[in-house]
C-alpha cells in the first residue's frame, strides 16, 4: 500500500470515528436525556449506540491500522522518544483507550455493569455516560488538533 493512500484512509476513519462520538456526545446523549426519564435513559441509549458501535469499531480498527504503517513505513518510531511529539503519544493514546473500550472493557463487562447501575441509580449512571463520552471526545479532538498541527510543525503546546 502506498502510504499516501494509508494517509487518507487514516484521515476518512479518524474523520468517521471522532465526529461519531461528537454526534453521540452534543447531539445523541442530551436528547435522551431531555426525552426519556433517568430510569429509560441507559436503554434507549444503549439501544441507539448499538447501531454506532459497528461504525466505531471498524473506524477506530483502520485508524489504528493505517496509523501502524505509516509509522512503519516512514519509520517514524523516534518519535515516541521526543517530547516535541507529544501528539503522537496523544494519538496512539486516544485509539488505545477507544480499542481497549470497544473491543475488550464494553463487550465483556461494562455494557451489563451500566445496565445494573442504570437499574439501581439511573441518574448517577447517566452522569457517569455523558461525562465517560465528554472525556473520550476532548481526547479525539486533542489529539486531532495536535496533529494536525504537529504534522505541520507546530507544536501546540509551545505556544
Amino acid at each position: 500500500m502506498m502510504p499516501e493512500v494509508a494517509r487518507a484512509l487514516h484521515v476518512v476513519a479518524v474523520v468517521l470515528w471522532i465526529g461519531g462520538v461528537g454526534m453521540v456526545t452534543t447531539v445523541l446523549l442530551p436528547e435522551v436525556r431531555r426525552a426519556h426519564e433517568p430510569a429509560a435513559r441507559f436503554a434507549r441509549f444503549h439501544a441507539l449506540e448499538r447501531r454506532f458501535a459497528r461504525q466505531a469499531r471498524w473506524t477506530v480498527a483502520l485508524a489504528g491500522l493505517s496509523g501502524f504503517y505509516m509509522v512503519w513505513r516512514y519509520d517514524l518510531w523516534d518519535r515516541f522518544r521526543s517530547a516535541d511529539f507529544w501528539w503522537m503519544h496523544a494519538m496512539l493514546a486516544t485509539w488505545l483507550v477507544f480499542a481497549l473500550m470497544l473491543f475488550v472493557i464494553e463487550p465483556l463487562f461494562l455494557d451489563r455493569a451500566m445496565a445494573r447501575w442504570s437499574a439501581t441509580r439511573p441518574q448517577a449512571a447517566w452522569r457517569a455516560v455523558e461525562a465517560l463520552h465528554g472525556f473520550l471526545l476532548a481526547l479525539g479532538l486533542i489529539a486531532i488538533a495536535g496533529a494536525v498541527a504537529g504534522s505541520h510543525g507546530v507544536n501546540l503546546l509551545a505556544w
